[in-house]
């Protein structure tokens, strides 16, 4: 677990764990967008396994970051070394975690209707017109919370 709060890669404050959680952060929207390249293109199955794939690792990801978070003392020991005022940090990390509340509630419906529409055969079909709003949802919300996230992560550990 020490390892977890060795000095991180990205050249900043940040320990390792939480310079690996931003950077799948940073780069999450663009896997989700390969993924619906392949539904875009036809390959569901593909489209299918990719999305199912990354829902799995994200709720990994979330569970070592929170792990990471709360052995190292949660938000008040990493706005220790911060010169960015309290409250605004405090501010955006709540709006952040707004963002990724709701982000992975709609990634978990998509996800859930989605294989359940895809067994009965409804998607690519009579559900996809509704898979494709809640999936655009979902997409936005990723690309929120990847951006709140890379800004909460600023704030701490750069400014």
């Amino acid at each position: 677990m020490e390892y977890m709060f060795q000095a991180g890669f990205l050249g900043t404050k940040a320990p390792l764990f939480m310079d690996m959680v931003t950077l799948i952060v940073a780069f999450l929207p663009l896997l989700v967008y390969v993924a619906i390249i392949f539904a875009r293109k036809g390959m569901y199955k593909l489209h299918t396994l990719l999305q199912n794939l990354l829902f799995i690792f994200a709720v990994i990801v979330i569970a070592y970051f929170e792990l990471g978070v709360r052995v190292g003392g949660g938000f008040e020991a990493f706005m220790s070394e911060s010169n960015v005022p309290y409250t605004y940090a405090l501010v955006v990390l709540i709006l952040h975690i707004i963002i990724a509340i709701v982000m992975l509630y709609y990634w978990s419906v998509t996800i859930f209707t989605g294989n359940y529409n895809f067994v009965k055969k409804r998607l690519p079909g009579n559900a996809s017109r509704g898979h494709k709003l809640l999936a655009a949802k979902t997409f936005l919300g990723i690309i929120f919370t990847s951006f709140s996230g890379i800004w909460v992560y600023l704030l701490l550990f750069v400014f």
